[in-house]
């Protein structure tokens, strides 16, 4: 096992949920959690996402929330923090914005700060603890933008997935927000499927994200949501920066995404008993 240093230095390290591996990798910095990878890191370029559905996100968010540097940016809520990509992306991106990221394993934040330079509070708080037991505990309408991307192994936690905790998220939105949500899945699409019936539950607008083979059942991979209390479009500007992404994406709008969940069971807490 690494020692606790400063900075990022190869090597296994002991966390509260096993172990995370840092391992240099094209320029950057991989970190694993239990075997899968998690975060991509490159220290001098904060621009740069390796994964794409983080880049997906990202376009999803920049698109339904311009980047003003006349203007604070964003209020943001991350839901799974691991090394804290997506912070440090959206603080390059946008001016003056202000986020909590939450993850809940302490061992794991506190490697986060040692191993790479995030930004401090208030730009970036990072607080241990449930998502969920954080999100119900919000004051309402203080969130520009709530993203969940905290996995159990390979899925996403139960409790987040169902339309009670949704309605929590919805509730700490601000009426112009957007939640954006992570979903791994294989090739049957049923957790997608139910997710995107979940969260249609709750928000009037939806958008889902990922690339060909994945919509059409060919791998395993990842599938993003986007909902809002206001539309989400697909722009033709959107459309092309998807498409001309290095792994080239697909947007289905509010209708594509409903009908990509028609029959899909809306998941309640009641299934977790």
């Amino acid at each position: 096992m690494a020692a606790r240093g400063s900075g990022p230095s190869p090597g296994v390290y002991p966390i509260d949920s096993g172990v995370a591996e840092l391992s240099p990798s094209d320029g950057g910095w991989l970190v694993t959690i239990n075997g899968a990878e998690s975060s991509h890191v490159a220290p001098d370029e904060p621009g740069r996402l390796d994964f794409e559905y983080m880049r997906q996100m990202m376009m999803l968010l920049e698109h339904h929330r311009p980047p003003d540097t006349t203007a604070p940016g964003p209020r943001a809520l991350h839901l799974g923090a691991a090394a804290c990509a997506l912070p440090r992306y959206i603080h390059h991106r946008y001016y003056g914005a202000r986020q909590v990221a939450v993850e809940i394993d302490a061992a794991l934040a506190t490697y986060a700060r040692e191993w790479f330079d995030l930004p401090r509070a208030p730009a970036l708080r990072i607080r241990v603890g449930d998502a969920r037991d954080v999100v119900e505990q919000l004051t309402p309408h203080t969130r520009d933008v709530v993203i969940r991307d905290a996995f159990r192994g390979d899925r996403a936690p139960a409790h987040l997935t169902t339309v009670e905790f949704t309605r929590a998220v919805a509730r700490v939105l601000d009426d112009d927000g957007v939640y954006l949500v992570n979903c791994a899945d294989d090739r049957r699409l049923g957790l997608a499927r139910a997710e995107v019936a979940t969260i249609g539950a709750v928000f009037g607008h939806l958008a889902v994200v990922a690339d060909a083979a994945m919509l059409k059942g060919r791998r395993t991979g990842n599938v993003v949501i986007a909902a809002s209390r206001r539309p989400i479009e697909a722009t033709a500007g959107l459309v092309r920066e998807l498409l001309s992404d290095p792994l080239p994406a697909q947007i289905l709008d509010d209708g594509k995404a409903r009908d990509f969940a028609r029959g899909a069971p809306v998941n309640t807490d009641a299934d977790l008993a």
